[in-house]
């Protein structure tokens, strides 16, 4: 590895197996987008491909330190106004005008879900996402309901994206070591239109599993006083019980009450 110092608040694992780098940036399918954005690069061991295996299709780094920037200027050919020196959870596609791309990256474990939840904010101009996580979160990502792993993520996430859980990764491919195992895995956008309220449907979900054990007709007290409301679906279930679907289901019921 490069003369580099660790900096622990930014969760930093890089990954130094060149094949499994190789591999995770070809599960791009660069269906309807040509732009890429790598979500903390690192040292540049995914960007080193997809410059070279995609060099038609226009790549933004986002890197929060600083002298990662640095040596990624100096090492890979790359365009100064492509590496944007941000926090990836206070940035806007829409400061550079991106409206169609995709996003990969090798997700620092500490802030992974809030990278989902960024994610889904802006998931009308993301059409696929191609991510590495810790392997606990991959699992909660693509897990159904019925499941002790089936949560928040699940259900949000798999409203919006197709998900996939395509490979394991072991611990010892990365610098420094974690202590935990990570996965690789897909999202991709659906094409149906939702046409459901998605503050209603976040705010739903998230009282609804932070409060598991209850049934909904308990947890979802905050909208007791909306007309009819014991004659919502679902209501003596729990969270856990409803499939991404019924969720949907709940929340265009609300909606309609409210």
């Amino acid at each position: 590895m490069h003369n580099f110092f660790l900096k622990k608040r930014f969760d930093q694992y890089f990954l130094k197996d060149k094949n499994i780098a190789k591999k995770i940036v070809n599960y791009l399918s660069f269906e309807n987008y040509n732009t890429v954005v790598e979500i903390g690069p690192g040292l540049g061991i995914l960007t080193q491909y997809l410059l070279t295996n995609n060099p038609y299709h226009h790549i933004f780094l986002i890197e929060i330190d600083e002298e990662l920037i640095f040596f990624l200027k100096k090492f890979l050919p790359i365009s100064k106004n492509q590496i944007i020196h941000k926090d990836f959870l206070k940035w806007n596609p829409e400061e550079i005008d991106l409206q169609n791309f995709a996003i990969i990256g090798n997700f620092p474990y500490n802030i992974s879900s809030q990278i989902l939840f960024h994610i889904l904010r802006y998931n009308h101009y993301i059409p696929e996402c191609i991510g590495m996580f810790q392997k606990e979160v991959a699992k909660r990502i693509t897990s159904t309901h019925g499941k002790k792993t089936y949560g928040i993520l699940s259900v949000l996430v798999q409203t919006f994206y197709d998900v996939k859980y395509l490979f394991t990764v072991k611990k010892k491919v990365f610098f420094p070591t974690p202590n935990v195992q990570s996965a690789v895995i897909s999202l991709k956008r659906k094409s149906e239109n939702l046409n459901c309220n998605k503050n209603i449907l976040f705010q739903c979900v998230k009282i609804a599993f932070n409060q598991r054990r209850k049934k909904l007709k308990n947890s979802l007290q905050l909208y007791r006083h909306i007309p009819n409301f014991h004659k919502i679906p679902f209501l003596n279930k729990r969270a856990e019980e409803l499939s991404v679907k019924e969720f949907l289901q709940l929340t265009k019921e609300i909606e309609i009450r409210k």
